[in-house]
């Protein structure tokens, strides 16, 4: 396995990363970041919308040339790097973030008639233009009685493949009537590296179908034409026949055209792609009982569980779709719609000046924020700033903040957003759990869990669970790496590749005592508004929270007087 090396792109919500990795000991020895120069951040907003984020399919392409390029060249530096001993690349990308392309399979929004329409761009995973196309998917399986939603949590989301079409359709009919097909973000790039694009062509990926497009084999692939076109007539044609396929599978081979360009020899075997959460997964090392959540400007929480053991239909699921993460075992999935974004919301609009700008007011916060005990603030945040992804699947929910006083502080604030985040996550664990579904660890990956121990020691006190951190601070990158080692053959399968290449740092947080108690109280408040302003089947009083809340602080602040 020596002189072996694999590489990994990975499309972020901002920016794209290419990670150059060797594949006998999964140390990184290139990787380079591509911000997306388009837009804010490299989304499209709208001003006159809140609820649209597009991007452009040129920052992509940009994105892959240039980062790869970058990261092949700094590991040249690497004691045996040669371009030559890549074996393989794979590719994860955010998701869903479809895009309409042309009967060649050139974006719609690649071509001078389209380059400015909003319709025409990709659509990224946090776009939620379509709520009411997913309420009206939700309702008419429903009637119908068809089994579409039963792998996908029993409710689909404004965030996926089909909803996004159907809006598409009726507010940009004339994009709609150019479209020939419509590729997820995570087929096209390595359509577009392999000279795959032509959409009877391209290798669609099991993860997107599976989790976002209701694409399952009991049922013959996706949603039938008849149940498309009831939705709005011509839907179906959108409806491609290929099969979907794990990404242990090649999609193609490095043309010499892209292969010139990034400093590679052509035809190198390129997997078909998957989101980055489910890679990520992979390069955290997941595997049976073990949740790991990438933790970013959203979450994303990724269970295998083995094909061998029946598992019933979890409600308020991503999806439970068949070697969506790794080959030979189911992929569960399920997430929340906004965590650093909370945060970032917070410092953008909301953090006094005497906490800095930008990332000093984070740190300053956290500070701050850190000082303070669990409870002693008064205060129960809801994590729906963006909606919720799970278990709700409610896009039109939004965020809260109980118990504040004249005396409430920034940093008390700034806690109740990071603790109501840390409430969402152990609402997504529960849920695992009452299914039949056992966390028997979970590893995180990301930027919050690599740069905030804070954060950590919170989620391990919320959850009552030790918190372990991922070898890797790019797990996306070097799970899409490792697809790209075993679709080369280069690994016999995934958990080979695993062994070598992942690993947990030896830093744990591990759960406080005092902490759980008091996060157990205040998990139970959380849990009363929860359910109140998010389901219908609520039938009992908000009148004691703000009281229950009161309580809780002054026992915490009598607490803090008794132990100082």
């Amino acid at each position: 396995m020596g002189n072996q090396y694999a590489i990994g792109v990975d499309y972020g919500t901002n920016s794209v990363r290419a990670l150059v990795v060797d594949l006998a000991t999964g140390a990184e020895v290139g990787s380079h970041v591509f911000n997306y120069p388009s837009g804010e951040a490299g989304i499209l907003l709208d001003p006159l919308d809140p609820h649209l984020a597009r991007q452009s399919p040129r920052d992509y392409v940009a994105g892959f040339l240039t980062s790869v390029r970058e990261a092949v060249l700094q590991a040249a530096d690497a004691e045996g790097f040669t371009p030559q001993a890549v074996v393989g690349i794979g590719v994860d990308t955010t998701g869903s973030t479809p895009l309409p392309v042309d009967s060649d399979g050139t974006p719609l929004a690649m071509k001078e008639e389209f380059e400015h329409e909003f319709a025409a761009q990709a659509w990224l995973w946090k776009d939620h233009t379509s709520h009411a196309e997913a309420e009206e998917i939700t309702k008419l399986a429903m009637q119908r009685n068809e089994p579409y939603l039963a792998k996908c949590g029993g409710t689909y989301s404004s965030e996926w493949y089909w909803s996004k079409i159907l809006h598409c359709l009726r507010t940009a009919p004339k994009v709609a009537a150019a479209a020939h097909s419509w590729v997820e973000l995570c087929d096209f790039i390595p359509a577009y590296a392999t000279g795959t694009l032509h959409p009877s062509r391209i290798a669609r990926g099991i993860c997107a179908a599976g989790h976002k497009a209701m694409y399952n084999e009991e049922w013959g692939g996706l949603p039938s034409a008849a149940f498309l076109d009831a939705l709005e007539p011509g839907l179906s044609r959108f409806r491609y026949i290929t099969k979907a396929v794990a990404s242990d599978k090649v999609a193609g081979k490095l043309t010499a055209e892209v292969a010139d360009k990034v400093g590679l020899p052509a035809g190198i075997p390129v997997a078909v792609g998957a989101f980055d959460a489910h890679m990520g997964a992979v390069g955290a090392g997941c595997g049976e009982g073990v949740l790991v959540k990438i933790m970013g400007t959203s979450t994303c929480d990724c269970m295998p569980a083995p094909l061998s053991k029946e598992l019933p239909d979890v409600p308020g699921l991503c999806g439970i779709v068949p070697e969506s993460i790794m080959p030979g075992m189911y992929g569960l999935e399920a997430g929340q719609s906004a965590v650093g974004d909370i945060f970032n919301w917070f410092v953008k609009n909301l953090a006094p000046a005497e906490f800095g700008e930008g990332s000093d007011a984070h740190v300053n916060l956290t500070a701050a924020a850190a000082k303070l005990n669990p409870g002693e603030s008064g205060l129960v945040a809801l994590d729906w700033n963006n909606g919720n992804r799970t278990v709700l699947v409610d896009p039109l929910l939004t965020g809260m903040v109980v118990g504040q006083t004249l005396h409430t502080t920034a940093p008390e604030i700034y806690r109740a957003l990071v603790e109501a985040t840390a409430f969402g996550a152990l609402t997504i664990i529960n849920r695992f759990e009452e299914y039949g579904v056992k966390v028997e660890q979970v590893i995180n990956c990301g930027g919050i869990a690599e740069k905030n121990p804070f954060i950590m020691q919170v989620y391990a006190d919320v959850c009552n669970r030790p918190m372990k951190i991922s070898r890797s601070g790019q797990t996306c990158a070097l799970g899409a790496a490792i697809f790209g080692a075993v679709a080369a053959g280069a690994y016999p399968n995934v958990e080979a590749a695993q062994t070598k290449m992942t690993g947990v740092k030896s830093t744990v947080y591990q759960p406080i005592p005092a902490n759980v108690a008091m996060y157990q109280k205040l998990y139970k408040v959380y849990r009363t508004l929860h359910d109140a302003f998010g389901t219908k089947e609520f039938s009992g009083s908000l009148h004691t929270v703000m009281k229950d809340l009161i309580q809780i602080r002054d026992g915490a602040r009598r607490g803090r007087l008794l132990n100082s």
